[in-house]
C-alpha cells in the first residue's frame, strides 16, 4: 500500500514538475532555506534572541531601614504596609522591627497582614489571629506562651533591623500629679493673704513705736 501511494506520488511530481522526485525534494529544500534567510533581513534579532532572565524586570532593592526612635503605638499603624511608600514595621514587647524584606508575609494579603503595624507580642505568644489578643499586653500569659514569644523575639532580632521602640504611655502619672499641683495653687492665695495681713499689722506697729520714740525725743527737747 506504502509502495503504491509513493509511486503515485513520484509520478505526480513528474508529471506537474518535469523533475525526478530527488531533484523535486532538492529544490523545495533550497527554497525553504532561501526563506529564512530572506525573512531574517525583516525581522529584528530581538525577535530571534531566546527569552532570559534579564528579560524580566527585577524588583528593586529595599531601601536601608530608617530610624524612628520612640513612636506611639497609633502612629505605628500607618507601617502595615497599606502605603507601598513607607516601611513595614511590626513591634514585639515594645520593640519595633523593619520587616519590609518579609513582604509576602507581613504585607497586604501576607498570612501574618493583620500583625503589621502593631505590637503583636500577645497575638505571636498565642498563636492567636483573634482581634482582642492584637495587643503588647502579655500579662496573664502561660510559660509555653513566653517561652513561644521569646522564641519570636530572638527570631526578629536575627533577621530584623530594629527601628525604634513604643512610646510608653504614663498618663496616670500625670493625673495624679495634677491635684497636688492645684492644691498648692489653691492654697498659696490664702497664705499670702495671711502674710501680707501680718506685714501690714508688724509695719503698723513699727511705725506707731517709731511714733511715740520720736514724740518722746521731741518732748525730751522742749
Amino acid at each position: 500500500m506504502v509502495v503504491e501511494v509513493w509511486e503515485t506520488v513520484k509520478e505526480t511530481i513528474t508529471a506537474y514538475t518535469g523533475l525526478s522526485p530527488a531533484a523535486f525534494f532538492t529544490v523545495l529544500a533550497l527554497a525553504f532555506a532561501v526563506y529564512q534567510v530572506v525573512s531574517g533581513f525583516f525581522v529584528s534579532p530581538e525577535e530571534h534572541r531566546p527569552r532570559s532572565t534579564e528579560d524580566y524586570p527585577e524588583p528593586e532593592p529595599l531601601p536601608p531601614p530608617v530610624q524612628l526612635g520612640e513612636i506611639t503605638e497609633e502612629e505605628l499603624k500607618q507601617y502595615d504596609g497599606s502605603d507601598s511608600k513607607n516601611p513595614l514595621l511590626m513591634a514585639i514587647k515594645g520593640q519595633i522591627y523593619d520587616v519590609s524584606q518579609s513582604r509576602m508575609f507581613y504585607g497586604p494579603a501576607g498570612p501574618y497582614a493583620l500583625f503589621a503595624g502593631k505590637d503583636a507580642s500577645r497575638a505571636l505568644a498565642k498563636m492567636s489571629f483573634e482581634e482582642t489578643d492584637l495587643t503588647g499586653d502579655i500579662s496573664g500569659l502561660g510559660p509555653f506562651e513566653l517561652d513561644a514569644l521569646q522564641d519570636w523575639e530572638y527570631k526578629f532580632m536575627s533577621k530584623y533591623v530594629k527601628v525604634g521602640t513604643i512610646q510608653k504611655n504614663d498618663g496616670q502619672g500625670k493625673e495624679s500629679a495634677e491635684p497636688s499641683t492645684n492644691t498648692v495653687e489653691e492654697a498659696s492665695p490664702e497664705v499670702a493673704h495671711g502674710e501680707t495681713s501680718r506685714s501690714i499689722e508688724e509695719k503698723t506697729e513699727e511705725t506707731t513705736e517709731k511714733k511715740d520714740v520720736a514724740n518722746g525725743d521731741a518732748a525730751k527737747e522742749d
